[in-house]
């Protein structure tokens, strides 16, 4: 079906404040114009692309290349409902995609996520997981706590009447390791505890991770640091977002190992869906690791208490992590395959 093309690109203002992606290429292909939708579907700045041929930029999308030839070919509107888009060294999305030529051989590119519906359905599943976390490690910690006193008073009793001091060995052992549990029941009724607000910055959080994660792997972990300096203060508890951030990047270290790269990345997302509710400017912290991945078999239920893919690993590090991020009016989401795991952490700076 023909459809009427307008004469010439709009105004690039009016484009800012829409919620679907919008990218504009005048007549040799150059990429001229990209709204702030666009940068957030696509995940990277418009600085970076401005100036780059489509082609180039979209190398790795072959159908949407297409479709933008045909476009200018025919003269005619052309659709695409299910297109994998990914620019060069950018995770991929699935979007349905419209190329608007103009007479003067221009075009806009229009992208709409496919996978909107998804993230919505998503969120509410980690909404689901984390109620189900905070439900069972409330009573987890509770139902080993008092136990644990009774254990470790006997086993002092015990020591006390033993005959032998080489035999006092085995009561320590029992004393030792009451207290380690009565530590990890204290760490798992912590989060529960309400936040304490204040305007932070969140490179400054970040840092102290940094900090933290270097001295514990000085050799062989490289920590990248690509923040957007230029982003407002955030509203949150600053020792809670430490804590939250600590146990993600801690766990991509010790997935790789301690040898490997974790990048931590700061930038804005706009008209983002967080929670119930749609905001105008929302802060996304990232944090990826080029470790083997998180196993296909468990990565749906990641969130839950006790769930781990690594040995050794007690599974309360991810719950705890999205339960601090969700009393800060915050949200997780995760991304993995081999080499690359990221979990993107979105916290409202604007409705």
């Amino acid at each position: 079906m023909v459809q009427q093309t307008p004469p010439t690109l709009p105004d690039f203002a009016t484009l800012d404040a829409l919620s679907t992606g919008v990218l504009a290429c005048n007549a040799m292909g150059t990429i001229v114009y990209i709204n702030p939708a666009e940068e957030t579907l696509l995940g990277i700045s418009g600085a970076l692309l401005s100036g780059m041929h489509y082609e180039g930029a979209f190398e790795r999308s072959p159908e949407l290349c297409e479709a933008v030839r045909s476009a200018l070919e025919t003269k005619e509107i052309v659709t695409e409902h299910d297109l994998e888009v990914a620019v060069n060294g950018h995770p991929s999305v699935r979007v349905s995609c419209t190329v608007t030529p103009t007479e003067k051989g221009e075009f806009l590119l229009e992208m709409r996520p496919l996978d909107q519906r998804l993230r919505i359905a998503r969120q509410e599943q980690i909404r689901m997981q984390q109620e189900a976390s905070r439900d069972l490690l409330r009573n987890l910690a509770h139902e080993i706590k008092n136990p644990l006193g009774g254990i470790r008073g006997a086993a002092q009793l015990l020591e006390h009447e033993l005959p032998r001091e080489s035999l006092r060995e085995y009561t320590q052992v029992i004393i030792k390791e009451s207290d380690r549990l009565q530590s990890l029941m204290e760490r798992l009724l912590t989060p529960h505890r309400l936040p304490r607000f204040s305007r932070i910055n969140i490179h400054e959080v970040l840092e102290r991770v940094r900090s933290v994660l270097l001295a514990e792997t000085p050799i062989g972990l490289i920590i990248t640091r690509d923040y957007d300096t230029s982003l407002p203060e955030l509203e949150a508890d600053p020792e809670q977002l430490i804590q939250a951030v600590l146990n993600i990047a801690r766990n991509g270290v010790q997935a790789m190992q301690g040898r490997g790269e974790l990048i931590l990345r700061t930038r804005v997302a706009r008209q983002m869906q967080v929670g119930a509710k749609r905001h105008r400017i929302v802060l996304n912290v990232q944090i990826i690791d080029n470790g083997p991945g998180i196993a296909e078999a468990i990565r749906d239920r990641i969130f839950y208490p006790l769930v781990t893919g690594r040995e050794g690993g007690s599974g309360l590090g991810l719950p705890l992590a999205q339960t601090l991020v969700a009393q800060n009016q915050g949200t997780i989401e995760c991304e993995s395959q081999p080499g690359h795991t990221e979990f993107s952490l979105f916290f409202p700076l604007q409705s």
